[in-house]
């Protein structure tokens, strides 16, 4: 018998297991399918990979190298198809856009289908900024337009180049009747009573959030967490008051107000998998993205009372393609954003 990849997926899958009951789960096979294919790869290796015993199995010193070469092989050969799949895809012509919720992708499709009739565009949203990052690391996608919080790295640093489209301070919105709604600005401690409301996302934008209102001398009493039209709804009845990126659109009922100090910032990124032949149109998307960014700004809810000096796109572009040096003020990621950040913009 030959050696194949799906014996060396057994092997992993095994060892990762610690028994052959969990393993056969984990794969969906019956377990002495199992057991028995695990005899035949260890007849083809020449010995034991693992000792059976009462408590499960263990890896024999065959195993353990067995295991070793596996656990470099699998991500490879998955890299290499992965590279496969996007270098095929991408040859094709169009321009496939990920993104999260928000009107820069919309503006960003806008100004593409604009400047290049006829060429094919197709879009995929979600509020995972990972889940769009992955896409475009596999090749499902050319471009990623995604946020993320304060300096904290973007999603797939390793894998992907980035761009800064825009970073703007973060902004609360308001009931339009609220007493403090006439305000250019609001400190965050004056919102110490309220209620807030926020939707599910990834990234640490909740862990920031809550770090900033320890720093103002509060914890946040009560949190809705919710869709994103509820979030609005919930704010425009006054039931409670949500954070928002400085691009959130214009909406009846309610005002977007920057918060004195700027305690919390979002920057909008582009990012795109460097070896793929779109790498090469990376410039003029960011050019588009960036337009798309400063027309959104001039439309949004807080715009009239906006501070001139405030979110501004970057004057100079950087790049991205390892992690932070640990030194970024935003904590580990966690599975929850607080505030509805995700309801604007991307």
């Amino acid at each position: 018998m030959d050696l194949e990849l799906r014996h060396l997926k057994i092997v992993r899958a095994v060892a990762d297991a610690g028994s052959l009951t969990r393993a056969a789960t984990a794969l969906g096979l019956a377990q002495p399918a199992l057991s028995g294919q695990l005899k035949r790869i260890e007849r083809a290796l020449g010995g034991e990979l693992f000792a059976r015993g009462r408590d499960g199995v263990r890896t024999t010193a065959l195993g353990e190298l067995v295991l070793e070469r596996a656990r470099v092989l699998l991500p490879a050969l998955s890299e290499l198809q992965e590279e496969a799949v996007r270098f095929a895809r991408s040859g094709a012509a169009g321009y496939r856009l990920g993104g999260t919720h928000g009107p820069l992708l919309g503006g960003l499709v806008d100004r593409i289908a604009h400047q290049e009739p006829g060429v094919p565009v197709t879009t995929y949203t979600s509020w995972s900024e990972r889940e769009i990052a992955q896409g475009v690391a596999a090749g499902r996608l050319d471009f990623a337009l995604v946020g993320a919080c304060g300096e904290s790295a973007p999603p797939e640093p390793g894998r992907l180049a980035w761009l800064e489209v825009a970073r703007d301070p973060v902004h609360v919105m308001l009931a339009e009747d609220h007493p403090l709604a006439p305000r250019p600005e609001i400190e965050l401690a004056e919102l110490a009573a309220e209620a807030w409301t926020d939707v599910p996302g990834d990234g640490c934008f909740g862990d920031c959030f809550a770090a900033a209102c320890v720093r103002a001398g509060f914890t946040p009493a009560c949190v809705y967490e919710t869709d994103t039209a509820s979030c609005v709804h919930l704010v425009q009845v006054g039931r409670a008051v949500g954070l928002c990126r400085a691009t959130f659109p214009a909406t009846p009922g309610v005002v977007a107000r920057p918060l004195a100090g700027s305690p919390l910032l979002w920057r909008h990124l582009l990012g795109w998998h460097p070896a793929a032949p779109a790498a090469a149109r990376a410039p003029g998307v960011l050019a588009h993205a960036r337009s798309a960014h400063a027309e959104a700004l001039a439309r949004s809810s807080g715009a009239a009372a906006r501070r001139p000096a405030a979110a501004q796109p970057a004057a100079t572009a950087f790049s991205i393609t390892t992690g932070t040096s640990g030194t970024s003020p935003c904590p580990p990621a966690r599975p929850v954003r607080t505030a509805a950040m995700e309801s604007t913009t991307s």
